[in-house]
């Protein structure tokens, strides 16, 4: 995969947050799409409250509502730098939303400061994460996290220009994360990646859905498991819309190791039962090898929830160690010579 020269594409400072007491610590893992012929990105946005002296501060969203709670005279445990850990509660340290970014070239974006989501809902008190966007009939799906007390929701809204959002609800119960919908249906049905988590079994694995709504879902079952020992031996998920080929849907998707380590590869899957992997790459087409992908708010991460494709190549965008957002170009057919 070649990176695009001018990396990073997108920083924090490039960013204003919605609210001045707040600052970004990061913008990452934009979900993707083409609209009004341009590249557009649907940036997640990482904010925390402005470091005082001596506090301990965290943001939280309830009903619409943001509050700075101080944490400073409770004790929590704050070593891991993402989240807070209490006796009976856990807080992360920043809370995510999404704003929109596009591009004529591909290359230079400029930020969609009135083009903006916000955590609204009570599964999204902590925040909401890592969007996909798929485009069917008239509307501009987005599948994102949600995250909250209760745990990680997958959620789905739609919109039609990217100013206005209807926001539909869950659409999968936590934990369960890095969900996507296939670009149209298959045999009659729509179909949907998904990726749970399972609190009494360390597996976690790629899953497939059906559903004739789009809201509700059913006949779940896993499709592709991690490598233990490999690049991709602790966890695995979807990192946007599958592409059709004359060979099958192919799906990037990421890996992290033991260590924490994210990398993306790619798997291809049938075209009319895309429960059925055709095969996936034996080592992946990208790792964090630079610096802003190997230092950053969470260290040696490539992380994407979406491209653009081509007949020829792929245009991968990504988050960069939780921080910067990133970008680059592969043929399709080295992304085909690599499966096995």
């Amino acid at each position: 995969m070649v990176r695009y020269s001018n990396w990073p594409l997108i920083s924090p400072e490039d960013i204003r947050p919605f609210d001045d007491r707040l600052e970004v610590v990061g913008v990452f893992n934009p979900g993707v799409t083409m609209y009004e012929d341009q590249v557009l990105l649907l940036l997640r946005v990482a904010v925390r409250p402005k470091a005082e002296e001596g506090k301990i501060c965290v943001l939280t969203q309830r009903n619409g509502e943001f509050d700075i709670c101080d944490l400073s005279n409770d004790c929590y445990d704050c070593s891991d730098e993402r989240v807070y850990v209490g006796k009976d509660k856990k807080y992360l340290s920043s809370l995510s939303y999404f704003t929109v970014a596009v591009s004529r070239d591909g290359i230079h974006f400029e930020i969609k400061e009135d083009s903006v989501l916000l955590p609204s809902e009570e599964l999204e008190s902590y925040g909401i994460e890592d969007p996909r966007i798929i485009h069917i009939d008239d509307y501009y799906y987005v599948i994102y996290s949600g995250v909250s007390e209760c745990g990680i929701c997958g959620m789905l809204g739609r919109t039609k220009d990217f100013r206005s959002f209807e926001k539909l609800g869950a659409i999968l119960h936590p934990d369960n994360k890095d969900a996507t919908l296939f670009p149209e249906k298959i045999n009659g049905k729509y179909y949907m990646l998904h990726r749970p988590a399972s609190a009494e079994f360390s597996r976690v694995n790629i899953w497939i859905a059906e559903s004739d709504t789009l809201t509700e879902w059913g006949n779940h079952r896993c499709i592709m498991k991690t490598r233990p020992g490999e690049w991709d031996g602790a966890r695995i998920g979807s990192s946007g819309v599958p592409f059709k080929t004359d060979k099958g849907w192919l799906v990037v998707y990421h890996g992290a190791d033991k260590t924490n380590r994210y990398c993306l590869g790619a798997m291809l899957l049938d075209l009319n039962e895309p429960w059925k992997v055709i095969g996936r790459t034996k080592k992946p087409f990208l790792e964090p090898m630079t610096g802003c992908e190997k230092n950053g708010f969470f260290s040696n991460v490539v992380f994407s929830c979406g491209g653009i494709s081509t007949e020829e190549s792929l245009k991968i965008y990504y988050g960069a160690a939780d921080k910067y957002v990133c970008g680059g170009e592969i043929n399709i057919s080295e992304i085909m010579n690599m499966i096995e």
